[in-house]
């Protein structure tokens, strides 16, 4: 495993020795920092770069870190002979009676709910991204039609957080037994008459439906363990076994489908499940063992290796840290000592996640991801017990992160995931998002993970287009196809990108040196179409009161095509901000809610501004009316520059 590499490929990340235009493509579009003259491309000559170090071997991943826990002879048995079929009970005490079904030990989780959402609940409703659904009415079949949000907390039963969070054990049981009951009135059937005792609880459609997914069981089964005594503790003495029942049969279930799992974090939340059973219930030693071997193997298969998912998506992210925040608090329960791997990828996990936080706190809106709350980030980061700094180069994962003055930049510099790790995939390559303090400038869209609550369930697709993006679009086509179901076709398959550090010298006497941080980096999914290859520069000074850019277009083969085609660069600009056009349509004034203010200006002489309507959606899953800044225009299929230069005028 090795990261700080230039080229990043969509097959497999990290191949590559260099940008495939050669080390010197895109020399001569260095941007002067500081001046006031229009955007245009000057002579690498009159900067000096430095490139940054690749990623620190101290924070690479070590293979033996995800190697199974050292064990003899008789843990390397057991874990084969559970692994093919033999029960637990039978290799855990072979000479006497399996033990009663019970909940060895009680969980505490340091991860908080959504208070208002159990609040709802105990009022008797859902409460999913702002949309509320009262229970009474829920279908909670597994082949009930539900839409993806509500789906994921009815099956997955992470509602018993939100309840946990909202109330004492005592006033949210009656509202979980409700709920429980319910679901397992729809989803199970009692024994037939002549049916031996011994077969227990059945579930009545067990593999079909979304409730039955890997990824929906685990988190079905963790919530149970983690949060039992909202379940078991109750005046109904009959809810008790069958809840005991459904534990023991879920985690049945896993053993014998985790490795069918949709993706990487599907299997990830099932094996985290099945370590927690083994943990929890009575004769689990084989159990776990069988769940750690399982654990380990998945989190090599799911993270890259500066610690991002493969997903690339924020939400998938926050999702792995919450499930092995949860384990480690079984095994904190059941007094035992979790593998090293667990808090080795706690650390990993959390600076790129960190890299995606704005001035505000919140989390940027990448790969179907609303604008995730700052309170929610913190209370996620307080839970783990990481305390660690950003990520700024984080190749492997694909965004880049850079930090100057009060001003946070952005930049999806991978190709988008493959489509066995999609989730809600999309076509954001080359986008970036722009913050100054607690003010997000320049913004993405997001929110396609988060259609069916709020954010209609129609316009999913488009939340995951190009053009719902801060970047280049040519011929309003995705820079990568975009499907059905969260998933991603045809399109990017390298990125080249390079970061440096940027020292110009002072153009007059007195003058301090302008310094700054620069990010170019091209892409190819317009190459197959159209010819032609997207690259964009991007220039941060120092004091991070000026972003320059400059998107290119240059010919894929050795000569370029004849004709036109239509070109758009998307502003998505963030919510509160005034805009106006200046007469010339060339550039517009920015106003920001604390009273500075921010001017666009573009540089050569092909496109026109103009201002059209857009949307965001943010960290509570509500679409909230925001405006973008559009140039619009011909290119010659030959190529084309464009720059352009944001500063603060005050």
């Amino acid at each position: 495993m090795a990261g700080g590499l230039r080229t990043l490929k969509r097959e497999e990340r990290g191949q590559g020795a260099g940008p495939a235009t050669g080390p010197n493509a895109g020399a001569g579009s260095i941007f002067p920092l500081g001046t006031d003259e229009e955007p245009t491309a000057l002579a690498a000559e009159d900067a000096t770069l430095t490139e940054t170090a690749p990623l620190d071997n101290s924070r690479a991943l070590a293979l033996a870190d995800f190697a199974p826990t050292a064990s003899g002879p008789v843990d390397a048995a057991l874990r084969w002979a559970y692994r093919i079929g033999v029960p637990g009970a039978l290799l855990a005490a072979p000479f006497r009676k399996p033990a009663k079904l019970r909940l060895l030990a009680t969980v505490e989780s340091p991860l908080a709910g959504d208070r208002a959402a159990g609040m709802a609940l105990r009022a008797g409703h859902f409460l999913v991204h702002g949309v509320r659904a009262p229970i009474a009415q829920m279908e909670f079949g597994s082949s009930a039609r539900l839409t993806p949000p509500f789906a994921r907390v009815v099956h997955g039963f992470s509602w018993l957080r939100d309840l946990s969070s909202a109330c004492s054990r005592e006033q949210g049981v009656p509202a979980a037994e409700r709920v429980i009951l319910a679901w397992l009135d729809a989803n199970t059937v009692r024994p037939g008459i002549g049916a031996a005792k011994s077969s227990g609880l059945q579930f009545a459609n067990p593999g079909r439906g979304p409730a039955w997914s890997v990824e929906s069981t685990g988190q079905r089964l963790l919530a149970w363990l983690v949060h039992a005594p909202l379940v078991l503790s109750g005046e109904n003495e009959a809810l008790r076994p069958r809840v005991l029942e459904a534990i023991a049969a879920t985690a049945r279930w896993l053993d014998r489908h985790v490795e069918r799992a949709e993706d990487g974090l599907g299997a990830l939340t099932g094996w985290c499940a099945i370590t927690a059973a083994g943990l929890l219930l009575p004769d689990g030693r084989p159990r776990r063992l069988f769940g750690e071997a399982g654990l380990l193997r998945a989190l090599g298969e799911a993270v890259s290796d500066d610690g991002g998912m493969l997903s690339r998506s924020p939400m998938a992210q926050m999702d792995a840290i919450a499930l092995l925040i949860d384990l480690r608090a079984c095994y904190e329960a059941a007094g035992r000592t979790p593998p090293r791997a667990l808090d080795t990828m706690l650390a990993m996990l959390m600076p790129p996640l960190l890299a995606l936080r704005h001035g505000d706190g919140g989390l940027g809106s990448w790969q179907g991801a609303g604008a995730t709350s700052a309170a929610t980030l913190a209370a996620l980061v307080s839970a783990s017990g990481v305390r660690a700094r950003p990520g700024k180069d984080m190749r492997q994962w694909g965004y880049q992160h850079v930090a100057h003055g009060q001003s946070v930049l952005q930049f999806d510099a991978a190709p988008p995931p493959r489509r066995r790790h999609a989730r809600f995939g999309c076509a954001s390559t080359l986008a970036f998002e722009f913050s100054q303090g607690q003010h997000r400038i320049i913004v993405n869209c997001g929110g396609a993970a988060l259609a069916g609550g709020q954010v209609p369930a129609r316009i999913e697709q488009g939340l995951r287009a190009t053009a719902a993006h801060s970047t280049l679009v040519l011929d309003d086509a995705n820079s990568t196809a975009v499907l059905i179901k969260g998933e991603i076709g045809k399109g990017v398959e390298e990125v080249d990108i390079t970061r440096a550090a940027i020292e110009q010298p002072a153009r007059r006497s007195g003058q301090a040196a302008r310094k700054g941080t620069r990010l170019e980096a091209c892409h190819d999914g317009y190459a197959s179409r159209f010819a032609l290859i997207h690259r964009r520069i991007l220039v941060l000074s120092e004091d991070g009161r000026e972003l320059r850019g400059e998107d290119v277009l240059d010919p894929a083969g050795k000569r370029g095509q004849r004709g036109k085609i239509g070109f758009a660069i998307r502003f998505h600009i963030g919510p509160g901000i005034e805009l106006g056009l200046s007469e010339d349509r060339r550039g517009a004034g920015l106003a920001l809610p604390d009273g500075s203010y921010w001017q666009l200006r573009l540089g050569g002489e092909e496109g026109e501004l103009a201002i059209e309507e857009s949307l965001w959606v943010d960290g509570q899953g509500r679409p909230q009316p925001i405006q973008q800044l559009v140039v619009e225009g011909l290119a010659s299929r030959s190529g084309g520059h464009f720059p352009w230069l944001l500063k603060q005028m005050g």
